[in-house]
């Protein structure tokens, strides 16, 4: 327990933009931690997870012992979340709900400027906030309703950004999905080990579990796995940006 403690704390300071790290250390006050508005939501997502997961499994009957289940749900939950890539107990045996959740933690729970994977909670943030303005917009069509992040104004060309780089995630995670059950991988299995690889997780789920490992694949499932965890590495339109044959043009 104490060095799952420990885990967990440095997996949440990783967790956080090292940019917020930095201002604190430089100017010696924690100031800088409460002006991030990712941080909030980071800690928020986190502790929602934890409080809901661990009394969606005491009900389900996967544990008896309330403590356990906080401490299970509580690491597993950061590690994923934080691109940790470290697993204590097989939480495969947990309902589908419960994995699918956490799982889907190392697609936007971690800071930006952070060593978390996935689109980052900055997008994530800007992409609700999107959502909310038109529902907002379709109710008064005639209201101007700004899209701002803590105190900033969010322009149209980051926002356009977002969008853009949202749905490439999503078109890659469709498409090595589809590629791999195309190969003859259990669909589970696919699909987990794209995201988590695409989000560099570690774990999936099946047979890429925390009980299991990715040795079962193929030559060819292994490249694929290999190219979603550089493509998620450098975030996408690095890598595509690297193979568009006008980059090797003089």
């Amino acid at each position: 327990m104490p060095i799952e403690t420990v885990t967990i704390a440095f997996a949440l300071l990783s967790g956080i933009n090292y940019a917020t790290h930095y201002l604190a250390l430089v100017h010696r006050t924690p100031r800088p931690y409460a002006r991030d508005p990712e941080l909030r939501w980071f800690f928020g997502v986190l502790a929602v997870t934890v409080v809901f997961l661990t009394v969606y499994l005491l009900e389900g009957g996967a544990y008896q012992d309330g403590a356990l289940a906080f401490r299970h749900v509580s690491f597993h939950a950061v590690s994923l979340a934080t691109s940790l890539g470290l697993a204590t107990y097989d939480y495969t045996l947990w309902p589908m709900f419960a994995q699918v959740w956490i799982l889907f933690l190392s697609s936007f729970a971690a800071c930006s400027g952070s060593t978390g994977g996935g689109i980052k909670m900055m997008r994530a943030i800007i992409l609700y906030k999107q959502v909310h303005r038109e529902i907002v917009r379709s109710l008064h069509p005639s209201a101007v309703v700004p899209l701002r992040l803590g105190s900033q104004r969010v322009s149209d060309n980051v926002l356009h950004a977002v969008l853009a780089f949202s749905f490439m995630y999503m078109v890659s995670i469709v498409s090595l999905t589809l590629i791999l059950a195309a190969s003859g991988m259990e669909l589970i299995t696919a699909f987990s080990g794209v995201v988590a690889c695409l989000n560099n997780a570690g774990p999936g789920l099946a047979a890429v579990g925390p009980a299991g490992n990715y040795q079962g694949l193929d030559d060819f499932q292994t490249w694929v796995l290999s190219f979603a965890m550089i493509l998620g590495r450098l975030e996408i339109f690095t890598l595509l940006v690297v193979l568009m044959p006008a980059f090797w043009r003089r």
